[in-house]
């Protein structure tokens, strides 16, 4: 069984990048998206103004009220118990008020933003050449759409939120027990060093902790999709109790990780309660001495007290902030590497084909050779020289390896050769735009990756603007239609996902018939009927016959059979042109071509 790579696996693993001012500037850079929605992000400032002013007067109103009880000769409106009453009930309200409008205007930015964000990163990573695509994983990409994304939108909605609001707590809740009690405060502030040290330490150890829990819960959720995947292979080979031996296995390290983290939580949270309310004790003690020295009211006290908390638990909340930002930083980091990445298309848009760009059909491949980035030292193409005229049909023949697909990758523009050049109707490749060249192009493969939609969904990706009956036109002339019609939903059947609620050859059929609605110029067929049975292999090949027609045709095909027909047949042997010509022409030569002819023929 594959098991999940731990050096590569990004998407179950957090990124933390180091805080510094050339980062945050990075970070600052993607807070354009929150532009469009400014007026909502202003709104949302003031409510977190209001709501932090309107929390840190209740200790304030509080003391007033406690020492209206003491202070029977006090005048005016905060001297009546009722008055502060209800105004306090009053702030409540508008409090309340206050941290809705902060949520809500809030998220709305950040969702906006988001959302644009999101499409901006997609748009980029689907224009972006297979060379990007060839060097990382779906998961790492999926990874980076939701959950390095979903981290910026935690940014942008709840971090810069929360980090005003402590600052703002902070700032007005030292200064006013500044005012209160200057001795007090720094009794105070000489034991919440501590506390935030406590916090820091214990932090970073739990967040590890925290992360091999989460490590190990994606070891057991591979488990769980290895064995759901290759449910055949598990059920044939009896090994039901082999995977669930393996599953439980990974589960009880898990829980035992888990155990070990909740057992640092618990003395980390018992430290804090004790320290806490420890310098609660301290301050009321010390404030109890300056009261009996007249020095301080019960009131005072009070709110003394109460502004500590907030105090207290807003620097000690700094670690977790800090550590936000760290996250923050590591996806905004990986998502500006998508952002920077130079793409092969220049915007996203639908296309018409430009009189300059229409093409014939013919193809001149002239001495072309190519390596893979990642495989320099070996050459998968040498010196290729291949004639297509238009309306042709050629045929690529060879043993696996040979280089066949990778040709057809490079007139396909997935990758660029090192050396030599492809022509088109004699107009080299590179004065064309990649996309008027696939407009023109149909690629039917062997594997067919059918999306999950409907039978009509898949067939109009040819064409998205063609209609209903262009697209049952296309599947009669690809022999589809008949089984399409069988089903009870007709051309509105959901394929399911890759296509597998349809057997191969019907796969096929719908592929072809993609093609034949996108009437290309150039049509590229890799091995379209190697996978299937007598009985679908005729239909398909018949449907095959109708694509073929007046257009350029460059074939892949393991079946020699399926190709005598072909204008000319290139046989390649490991990234070579061994020989060309007709059917009968490599006959007489008794060559390579010859030698797999025999090969199929004892096969058979």
């Amino acid at each position: 069984m594959a098991r999940r790579d731990r050096f590569n696996s990004d998407d179950e693993k957090t990124v933390k990048a180091k805080v510094s001012f050339k980062n945050i500037r990075h970070v600052n850079a993607l807070f354009k998206y929150t532009k469009p929605y400014r007026i909502n992000f202003i709104i949302g400032l003031i409510a977190i103004g209001l709501s932090s002013g309107t929390t840190l007067s209740f200790p304030f109103l509080l003391k007033k009220l406690i020492d209206t009880a003491h202070d029977k000769n006090g005048q005016g409106l905060l001297a009546s118990p009722n008055f502060i009453a209800e105004l306090m009930l009053g702030i409540l309200v508008l409090q309340m008020v206050f941290s809705f409008s902060r949520v809500y205007f809030f998220s709305k930015v950040g969702e906006n933003a988001l959302a644009d964000l999101r499409l901006d990163v997609y748009n980029r990573i689907i224009r972006l050449p297979m060379t990007f695509f060839s060097e990382r994983r779906v998961g790492e990409l999926s990874s980076r759409i939701s959950s390095d994304l979903s981290q910026i939108q935690d940014a942008v909605t709840f971090m810069f939120a929360d980090l005003i609001r402590t600052i703002l707590t902070l700032v007005i809740g030292i200064s006013l027990i500044l005012f209160i009690s200057i001795k007090l405060t720094f009794i105070m502030l000489s034991v919440l060093p501590l506390v935030v040290l406590i916090a820091i330490i214990f932090g970073k150890y739990i967040r590890k902790q925290s992360k091999k829990v989460q490590d190990q819960l994606a070891d057991s959720n591979t488990i769980v999709q290895e064995s759901f995947a290759g449910i055949v292979s598990v059920k044939s080979y009896a090994n039901e109790y082999f995977e669930s031996n393996r599953y439980a296995t990974s589960l009880r390290i898990l829980v035992k990780t888990a155990v070990n983290n909740a057992k640092t939580r618990g003395i980390f949270i018992s430290i804090m309660i004790f320290c806490l309310f420890g310098t609660i004790i301290l301050v009321v003690w010390k404030g109890v001495g300056l009261m009996n020295q007249g020095a301080l009211s019960f009131g005072d006290l009070t709110a003394f007290v109460l502004y500590t908390s907030f105090v207290g638990g807003s620097m000690a909340g700094f670690a977790d902030l800090y550590s936000s930002l760290q996250k923050t930083i590591g996806a905004t980091e990986r998502i500006r590497e998508i952002l920077e990445e130079k793409t092969e298309l220049t915007s996203i848009q639908s296309i018409n084909i430009l009189n300059d760009n229409i093409l014939n059909g013919s193809i001149s491949i002239n001495h072309l050779s190519f390596f893979y980035p990642n495989r320099p030292e070996i050459l998968t193409l040498q010196d290729i020289t291949v004639e297509v005229k238009s309306g042709q049909t050629i045929a690529l023949v060879g043993t696996s390896g040979a280089g066949k697909s990778t040709l057809i990758s490079l007139l396909l523009g997935f990758w660029k050769p090192v050396s030599g050049r492809i022509l088109l109707d004699g107009k080299p490749f590179e004065d064309f735009s990649i996309s008027q060249i696939r407009k023109q192009m149909a690629y039917v493969p062997q594997d067919i990756m059918l999306f999950g939609g409907t039978i009509k969904e898949n067939i109009a990706y040819g064409n998205p603007e063609a209609s209903i009956d262009e697209i049952k036109i296309a599947a009669e002339k690809a022999f589809a239609h008949e089984f399409i019609d069988s089903f009870p939903e007709g051309y509105e059947t959901v394929v399911g996902e890759r296509g597998i609620k349809l057997s191969g050859g019907q796969r096929q059929r719908i592929a072809i018939a993609r093609a034949i609605l996108r009437d290309p110029k150039v049509l590229i067929l890799d091995e379209a009927t190697s996978s299937l049975d007598s009985a679908s292999e005729k239909l398909v090949q018949l449907a095959l016959d109708n694509l073929m027609q007046n257009r350029t045709s460059i074939v892949i095909a393991h079946r020699l059979s399926t190709i005598r027909n072909a204008d000319v047949i290139y046989v390649m042997d490991k990234g070579l042109i061994k020989e060309y010509g007709s059917h009968q022409e490599l006959l007489n030569m008794n060559g390579l071509y010859n030698h797999l002819i025999s090969l199929q023929f004892d096969q058979s």
